[in-house]
Order: C-alpha cells, then structure tokens, then sequence
C-alpha cells in the first residue's frame, strides 16, 4: 500500500478500540450463542462443532486478505467488515434457534466470523504501518486486548441482557455497541490500496513468500509452534455453555465470561506485551501457555464450585492474554512493516488459528465422551507436552538465539 503523506505514528492504545469490533462478533459467537444454545438444550459437542465452524473463518482469510492490499482503502475495509459483521449479527434476530435450523445458525455464524476477518485485516496493517518498531509489542497486547476485550464485555453483555431482557434485546445490545465502536476509525490516517500491482500478482508474491517461509529454519519452527495445541483458548468458547456443572447461575455466567474475562484478558495482552518488548516473545508465548494448562489441571482437580469456577475462567483469560500477546509480537516481528502486510499477517495469523478450531472440537467431544474432567485434562496434558517439545527443540538447535525470522 501506498501513503499519500509521511507516515502518521498511531498510539498502541487505540488498538484496544480498533479491534473492539471483531472482538464483538467473536463474543456473540463463542459466548452469548452458545450460552443460549445450551439453554435450549442442543448437546455441548454440537454447540462446540458449531463454534469450531465460525472460528475456521479465521482458518482461510489469508485468501482473502491480497483484496484488502489491492483494492480500497484500510478505512472502507474497516468499516465494510464492521457493517457486515453487525449486519450478520441482526439476522439472528429472524432465525429461530432450534435444531431445524442448525444449518443456518452455522452458516450464518461463519459468515458473522468471515465479516469478523475484514475488521482484522485492515487492523494488523495500520498496527504493522503506523506504529514505531520499538512500541511494536505494546501495540500488539492492545490489538490482542481489543479482540478478548471485545469477546469478553460483548459475550457477557449479550448473555446478561438475553437473561434479564430477551436474545432480541441481546443482539441488538451487541450491534449497538460493535457500531459506536467503529467510531475510532475516524482517528486513523487514509493508508489507500496499492495501484503497482494486480491482485493476481499479489497472489503469486504470496505464494513465493510461502516457499521463502518453508527454507527458513527458524521461520519453520514458527509455523510448527502456533499449529500447536499451546494456548489454543478454547476452552472458552464452552466455558458458557458448561458453566451449571460448577453450579453458577446465568448473572453469574454474564458477568465472569463476559466483563470480568474481558478485563483480564486486557490485563493479560498488556502485561505479555509489555514481556514482548522487555524480555523475549519465547517467554510470553511459552509462559502462558504454560500457565493457561496449570490452571485447566487445577479446575479439574479443585471440583465443580462457584469459586473454582470463577476463578479459573478469570486466571485462564489472563493466561490466553499473555499467549496471544506473545503470538502477534512474533507476527510482527516475522513480516516487517512493508509490503503485503494485511497479507502475510492473514496468512500467519490463519495457521495459528488452526489449533483454536481443533481443541474447540475436541473439548467438545471429550466433554460429552467422558466428562468435564477428562475434556480440562486434555487441555492440560496437550500444553504442557508441546511446551517441553519445542522448549528442547530450542535448545538442541539454537534457534532461540535468532532475533528475526
């Protein structure tokens, strides 16, 4: 992309806000619906298929993100993504949620998800663009803070409004406020799409970095790490839609889910950002990833009360916080600031939200199959193992030395 101007340098705070939106969709879609889908009795291991299948949007939008280098501006992106997503989002208000419909509820949620990625594509340009290579970490935390943040207040008001209102209102509660949000955009330069080169020729650029990817060791390794099971998240896209096995009512549910796990997914993002900049991005990553499996085996091992609940789901916010805060501070690191940045980011950041999609569909399977404990210890046991793995790997081979992918 070219600029018409000098650059413009972007504060890292207002990541919080740009991905807000994108973190509100993905909050209907991992907290509020499967809270209500629960509610209505549809088994957990549906729930989770259908949540896995609106999360693997995240799987294929490097194909779609060469559009977003190619044509328009990151604004008209931003705001298309925006609308879309809110649009997505109205619709459930005409579908009813029974099991006759299972079809369009998952169709309709992937699309809410596909929306989702055109907020976050134009987003990881500007953060790549504009933001100064020594704030780039902090930058990161805020852009991950944005989007638990945003999963965290969205899914928890959506649930507290469908509990003391209706889904109607819940919705509409959710659509208000991914709108007002969008309202940051106004603040950010005009960074216009590239005029030098077709959208064919992008695609092919694309797919030569990906072999220049697969001859770097180092860069290899990366693509191995993020495949991984270490700090997928996913048990909390069930966390709502199990949560009366620890015997906690739906305010409950809204406000540690929703707002609570918001904030301390923020804390989180700003604290492995802050741990990107100063210490290392292997620290952030490994060490909550670490810390995210010790607190899935202490759930499964505490019992099913309010306070384990409670606590667990807040300490596993902050823990995926730091890891998702590790993981965009190695994305940035890997791509630079120049050239197709909403692509290589898109294409990166979809192999890492691989593993987000396959423990979501495990976690519902163990759960159903053999029980809550078995499904929290699966979490536990997959971290802790690819931790030690690649840990050993870094060692025998040096790789940690290297400071650029």
């Amino acid at each position: 992309m070219n600029q018409e101007r000098k650059t413009e340098y972007a504060s890292p705070w207002v990541f919080i806000f740009l991905l807000m939106p994108a973190g509100i969709s993905i909050g209907f879609a991992c907290v509020t619906l499967p809270f209500v889908l629960a509610e209505k009795n549809f088994p957990v291991a549906t729930i989770g298929y259908i949540t896995a299948i609106g999360a693997s949007a995240n799987l294929y939008r490097f194909l779609w993100a060469p559009i977003v280098d190619t044509t328009l501006s990151l604004k008209k992106w931003f705001l298309a993504g925006g609308l879309i997503s809110a649009l997505a989002m109205a619709v459930f208000l005409l579908l009813p949620l029974d099991r006759n419909h299972i079809s369009l509820i998952i169709g309709l949620t992937f699309i809410s998800q596909v929306a989702a990625t055109f907020i976050m594509a134009p987003v990881s340009a500007y953060m790549a663009k504009t933001v100064k290579q020594e704030k780039k970490g902090r930058a990161a935390g805020w852009f991950q803070a944005g989007n638990l943040g945003g999963m965290g207040l969205g899914g928890g008001a959506g649930i507290w409004l469908n509990q003391h209102m209706n889904f109607s209102f819940a919705v509409l509660g959710l659509v208000l406020l991914s709108l007002l949000s969008m309202l940051i955009i106004l603040r950010m330069p005009e960074i216009r799409a590239s005029r030098e080169s077709s959208l064919f020729k992008q695609m092919k650029a694309m797919g030569s970095d990906l072999l220049d990817l697969l001859k770097s060791p180092l860069a290899l390794f990366a693509v191995f790490l993020v495949l991984s099971p270490i700090g997928s998240g996913a048990a909390s896209n069930l966390w709502s839609s199990i949560a009366t096995e620890w015997k906690v009512n739906a305010d409950n549910v809204a406000l540690v889910t929703g707002t609570l796990s918001g904030l301390t997914g923020i804390l989180g993002c700003v604290a492995g950002g802050w741990i990107t900049d100063h210490l290392s991005r292997w620290w952030s990553y490994f060490g909550g990833g670490v810390l995210a499996a010790l607190i899935t085996l202490a759930m499964m091992v505490a019992g099913f009360l309010p306070i384990y609940y409670n606590a667990g789901v807040l300490s596993y916010s902050f823990a995926i916080g730091v890891v998702n805060a590790g993981f965009s501070g190695l994305l940035l690191h890997a791509l630079g600031s120049k050239g197709l940045v909403s692509t290589k980011y898109s294409l990166m950041s979809s192999i890492g939200n691989v593993p987000v999609v396959y423990m979501t569909a495990f976690d519902g399977w163990a759960h159903d199959k053999y029980g809550t404990k078995a499904m929290l210890l699966g979490e536990s046991v997959a971290g802790i193992l690819f931790v030690l793995l690649f840990l050993v790997i870094l060692k025998k081979t040096g790789l940690e030395k290297k400071q650029a992918l």
